[in-house]
């Protein structure tokens, strides 16, 4: 019997994983595995979580490059619940660019949450302008208009990283034939999801899940492109300097002033 059959997962497949760092005990963060998070926590010896909200595996530190590494995976005597010994790489677990998700205390004297830690690194500053932080009393409104040119920034600065220290600095490591798989896996999926969103769209159903699908594959597509573009000694800026010269002029045009290609 798999050691994964002998835990409780419960109805969704999931089971809630603790994250604690290793040296000092301290409660990083907590989020839900399934049995497939699970097992390549296990091979890879890093941590992978399940997304509720996208629905899909999500290796920690894959946008941020704060990836953990596991020491040690423990169960409670009950089996529904994974504790992952951890090292965070940054020092920071928290999407709000503190050490620890935990970082609110509830001040007795007037019931109310109160932000005990401090902010180690802005996260504009991990993640450029595309996040969103949704804990109290935090925002960061992203400017749609800077996605290109902070992503541009940041897979410049992954391109000098150690292999080890974030998933873009791996597949720069791996080399433009695995960057551009992964185009094509996320290509495939982006097509997939908007197939989907068709067929629910055709039956009736309510389209929201599907809808965010979509964005998220096409958003996946979208960012490996910029890897590859970025592998090549190209840039994003250097697509949109593309799509800005073709305003004004007819499609059908510019495709027929192309030089043919051979």
């Amino acid at each position: 019997m798999s050691y994964l059959d002998t835990l409780n997962f419960n109805a969704d497949g999931l089971i809630p994983a603790i994250a604690q760092d290793h040296k000092t005990g301290r409660i990083l963060m907590m989020a839900w595995q399934n049995r497939e998070a699970l097992a390549m926590t296990v091979q890879t010896g890093q941590a992978v979580y399940f997304s509720r909200s996208r629905g899909k595996l999500w290796h920690k530190g894959e946008t941020s490059g704060h990836t953990q590494i596991v020491h040690e995976i423990r169960t409670d005597c009950d089996r529904d619940v994974i504790v992952l010994i951890i090292t965070q790489i940054g020092g920071i677990a928290c999407h709000t660019g503190r050490t620890s998700c935990f970082f609110e205390k509830l001040d007795v004297a007037s019931l109310d949450w109160v932000a005990v830690d401090k902010v180690i690194i802005d996260p504009s500053q991990i993640y450029g302008d595309t996040v969103k932080v949704d804990a109290p009393h935090t925002s960061i409104k992203p400017d749609n208009g800077k996605v290109i040119s902070e992503l541009d920034r940041i897979l410049d600065e992954r391109k000098t990283a150690d292999k080890d220290s974030s998933y873009v600095a791996s597949l720069y490591h791996k080399g433009l034939n695995k960057i551009l798989e992964k185009v094509g896996e996320e290509t495939t999926e982006a097509i997939i999801s908007a197939k989907e969103l068709q067929l629910v769209r055709a039956t009736g159903d309510n389209d929201e899940h599907t809808k965010a699908d979509v964005i998220y594959e096409v958003a996946d597509m979208w960012f490996h492109s910029l890897v590859a573009l970025h592998q090549l000694g190209l840039s994003g800026d250097d697509v949109l300097t593309e799509l800005a010269r073709r305003f004004g002029l007819s499609g059908i045009d510019e495709k027929n002033a192309r030089t043919p290609k051979g």
